[in-house]
């Protein structure tokens, strides 16, 4: 009987606890914000972006050299070291889909920019493959080539004066376009209508510092990388991204409740970033690009990555 009565009490005591009442909430809230991905910053100061001073032409680079047989590289070059060391490296992305970024299922680095990559290093070693990968944000691609950490950088780059300043530029192999990336319920048709709003872009970027100068500014929000725009967006905490049009595109295949509207803000014509004492290097990299474009390389690439994002496949001259 005492263990019956025992048995009793308990059941008492839990029917007491689970009695009609407000659960108890050991977490104190206080703000319903939510998360951020790492490295945001709103308004970020002026030297975030990169200005485009209009005394000379971005997109003339040094005329193509002789393309010499794979393993043969000249004495003395650029080429030649990479060739010793063997193995080229080259800063990427790996978050802008289409472009260069990580294939979930094999885990392996593709995209347009990733083929070029392995372009110059088939033309170095006759191999592909023999390429080390170094991922990088935008910010960090001009102190990484005159750092000497990469040889290249095949990273959606847009040429502009202010980096042919700091670093060599290849010829062009792709021209994009800046435009602007809304929700697809969104009103927002027109750079114009951004005032005030809160708009995503890659510090570093070329796409940051022309929104500056948009007729009416919006609040500029930096991040680290392309993707952590795509994520703010799904969240709500900005009303649009704007960057160039590959890019853009590769976000709308990722989620289609995005939409790209309005005009072509600016042309970013992207070149294969080369530290500045590398001029062999450049016209080795020009004659490896010609060489693409004229055996129809480049054309099947185009057709593989970004036919699926609409547009004209023209190669540049």
């Amino acid at each position: 009987m005492r263990r019956v009565a025992a048995a009793l009490a308990a059941l008492l005591v839990l029917g007491g606890c689970s009695a009609a009442g407000e659960p108890v909430n050991l977490a104190t809230v206080t703000s319903g914000d939510r998360p951020e991905p790492v490295g945001v910053e709103t308004n970020p100061p002026a030297t975030t972006g990169t200005a485009q001073p209009s005394d000379c032409d971005p997109t003339a680079s040094f005329r193509p050299g002789a393309l010499p047989p794979a393993r043969q590289m000249p004495s003395g070059s650029t080429m030649q070291k990479i060739l010793q060391r063997g193995r080229l490296i080259a800063g990427v992305d790996q978050n802008t889909y289409l472009f260069g970024f990580r294939d979930p299922t094999t885990n392996a680095l593709e995209g347009f920019d990733i083929d070029r990559a392995r372009e110059i290093a088939a033309a170095i070693f006759g191999d592909p493959k023999k390429v080390q990968f170094r991922v990088l944000t935008s910010a960090q691609r001009i102190d990484a080539l005159k750092n000497g950490e990469v040889d290249v950088v095949v990273r959606t780059m847009t040429a502009t004066c202010a980096r042919w300043d700091e670093i060599n530029f290849s010829a062009i192999y792709y021209v994009a376009a800046q435009r602007l990336l809304v929700d697809a319920s969104s009103e927002i048709t027109d750079i114009n209508q951004l005032g005030g709003k809160r708009v995503c872009a890659a510090k570093g970027s070329t796409s940051l510092a022309r929104m500056r100068e948009f007729p009416s500014p919006p609040e500029l929000v930096a991040v680290d990388n392309w993707t952590d725009c795509l994520v703010l967006m799904q969240q709500g905490q900005v009303v649009g991204v704007s960057t160039d049009d590959t890019i853009l595109a590769g976000m709308v295949a990722q989620d289609p409740n995005l939409k790209m509207v309005g005009g072509r803000i600016h042309e970013e014509p992207y070149g294969i970033g080369i530290p500045k004492a590398n001029t062999d290097m450049v016209r080795f990299v020009n004659a490896v690009l010609e060489k693409s474009i004229n055996s129809g390389a480049w054309q099947k690439s185009w057709n593989k990555w970004l036919a699926q994002a609409g547009g004209t496949a023209t190669p540049p001259s």
